[in-house]
């Protein structure tokens, strides 16, 4: 670039720009929100290997593989992915970093699309690591650059935590040419990269070294950064986007914005602190600058001002501050929205879940055990038919105790556990091995496993089985023949769009003494852009029964059509994908194809 090149980018595609440019060859991922982004913007660098692997612990385990070859790697993840990640990560941590190494969490402060709000940078302390906490687009681009470099200095993994409004948020960024940095290659030292006792041992000392080094440079990291107000004895001490909601507060307060959250130097934050009377911290989520300052015997506030859950908007800023008595009056502040009617979520128009959850709905199961996916929004009104949720793939070992617990006690009624193909791939494939074990005959469960055959919630990235529609997929695992192979002799197969077929095996599972599994699938309709010819109603045959209305299909809705007194169903046509389940759901025929109609036909809606 004979200039610089500026442009608005996400916090996602900053860190991608950030690893291209640092000459990051290896980065992989699960898809989760916040994180997605990074990896669809990296797909766009000949340079850089990326992919969506199985999981997020396969993910780090290949980007471990390319740092310990010398090559610059990332894995990213959305927070609770880091939990599935944890066992080659702690590991991980106690060998020396051959080339960089970065993790990116994409923390989740307000839980907007997380099942909880889990605060990574105690995950980044429990394992070593240091933490950088990017405020803006461009510190995103410039701590990815910064933090493979840190990673190489000192000999360890770095991790970059960002939060979901810095993820999704613009800011200018301010590109440069990418740095080729070449492999090393593999060290093949055993004391350094075998990690059994007798080298874990001596790796204890290492991280201990290594961590005092990194607080010792933390001790004038340009990244920290101390702007001091004139005639002020307050110090407010924060970091990551917060930063930008104090400034535009402007409070009588100076401020010292960390850059690498952990370590601190203990030096230079007894330095500061020491020059004013009140020391106030403000972070999201967890009071973790709260508490490492306190370790050091460092008297400040911080949660007893400001929530401990969510995001800290100017609002919540504001009204901390004022409780602190930094400020001394508060502002009013006055709705800029209008009320409206609550819209909660619905799966997609055409989606092949919704057949299966409105049967389900129907059926004799008192007990559905949920999993993570689009089919979470089965536990919402109107399906309500996921009476739990705990985390990626639980439902097939949780659905397991349930009902070892109701044989204990004899309790007889059906068990019914859904989980979708990517959470199988994910992390089903385990329990559904143990579900095996000491399995007896009469325990009546039945699994249904959604094949919609993408990654569905997260946009419609690849998983195991999308090879079986997608020639440009090349993955090509079939469940059904995977969990006839794992040993498990009654699973049944089906279209789930085929509604009274469906619905007619799903009941006669239920009612089986034992275990069953049916493997339902059917193309997801966003990704796989399912358009048939649209459905349409005819008035003059509608009964207003409102079956096709319960299959909670968003084209479907009542309405008055003209010379008639009783509403009626209709279907939006612009809407309709034509996936023919109200049609089929009709106990009259009402609902019909306009698949036969020639242009200028009228068809009643």
């Amino acid at each position: 670039m004979s200039s610089i090149e500026k442009r608005v980018l996400t916090g996602n595609e900053a860190i991608a720009v950030g690893f291209y440019e640092a000459g990051g060859v290896v980065a992989a991922s699960y898809p989760g929100s916040p994180t997605v982004e990074i990896i669809e913007k990296l797909k766009e660098y000949d340079a850089v290997y990326s992919e969506f692997s199985t999981n997020e612990k396969v993910a780090v385990e290949v980007a471990i593989g390319a740092s310990f070859y010398g090559a610059r790697a990332m894995a990213t993840m959305k927070h609770v992915g880091v939990n599935i990640a944890a066992d080659p990560l702690m590991t991980f941590t106690l060998t020396p970093t051959n080339g960089g190494f970065l993790l990116v969490s994409g923390d989740d402060p307000g839980l907007a699309s997380s099942q909880n709000e889990q605060d990574n940078r105690v995950w980044g302390k429990f394992a070593s690591m240091a933490i950088l906490d990017p405020s803006d687009s461009q510190e995103a681009k410039d701590f990815t650059k910064l933090g493979l470099q840190l990673s190489e200095d000192f000999q360890g993994p770095m991790l970059l935590r960002i939060t979901s409004r810095l993820c999704h948020g613009r800011g200018i960024v301010s590109l440069a040419e990418r740095e080729e940095v070449s492999p090393k290659e593999f060290n093949r030292d055993k004391s350094k990269f075998c990690m059994i006792p007798p080298g874990s041992r001596e790796a204890q000392f290492f991280i201990k070294d290594r961590l005092k080094k990194l607080e010792e440079y933390a001790y004038d990291a340009e990244i920290n950064k101390l702007e001091i107000k004139e005639g002020t004895d307050t110090l407010i001490i924060t970091s990551g986007l917060v930063y930008y909601n104090i400034k535009e507060i402007n409070p009588d307060a100076s401020i010292w914005k960390l850059g690498m959250v952990y370590p601190i130097s203990e030096k230079k934050a007894k330095e500061i602190t020491s020059q004013f009377k009140k020391v106030i911290v403000i972070e999201e989520m967890t009071p973790f600058i709260e508490n490492e300052l306190k370790l050091m015997g460092i008297a400040c506030k911080g949660k007893e001002y400001f929530d401990f859950t969510g995001e800290l908007d100017i609002q919540n800023i504001e009204e901390g501050l004022h409780k602190a008595g930094i400020i001394k009056e508060q502002k009013e502040y006055v709705k800029r929205f209008v009320e409206t009617v609550a819209r909660p979520p619905l799966f997609c128009t055409g989606c092949p879940h919704r057949p299966v959850f409105d049967i389900l709905k129907k059926s004799k199961a008192k007990i559905v055990v949920g999993d993570i996916g689009c089919y979470s929004l089965a536990s919402l009104f109107p399906f309500e038919q996921s009476n739990s949720i705990i985390s990626m793939g639980a439902s097939i070992g949780m659905s397991k105790g349930m009902r070892k617990a109701m044989s204990m006690t004899k309790r007889e009624e059906p068990l019914v556990a859904v989980i979708g193909d990517g959470t199988f791939f994910h992390s089903g494939i385990p329990p559904f091995i143990n579900m095996m074990h000491q399995q007896q005959e009469n325990e009546n469960i039945t699994i249904i496993v959604l094949d919609n055959r993408t990654t569905a919630m997260t946009g419609g990235q690849h998983n195991g089985s999308s090879g079986l529609y997608n020639e440009r997929d090349d993955m090509k695992v079939g469940i059904k023949s995977l969990l006839e192979s794992i040993g498990f002799d009654r699973v049944k197969e089906i279209n789930q769009y085929e509604y009274k077929s469906t619905k007619k095996l799903i009941d006669e599972e239920i009612a089986y003494e034992g275990l069953s599994i049916i493997v339902v699938n059917g193309p997801c309709a966003l990704r796989y852009k399912l358009e048939n010819p649209h459905f349409y109603v005819d008035p003059e045959i509608c009964i207003s029964c409102r079956s096709c209305i319960k299959t909670n299909c968003p084209p479907l809705k009542m309405k008055k059509y003209e010379g008639i007194e009783k509403l009626k169903s209709s279907i939006d046509p612009d809407m309709c994908v034509g996936c023919s389940i109200c049609a089929q759901v009709c106990p009259v025929n009402a609902i019909k194809s306009s698949a036969g109609l020639k242009e200028g036909d009228v068809i009643g809606n």
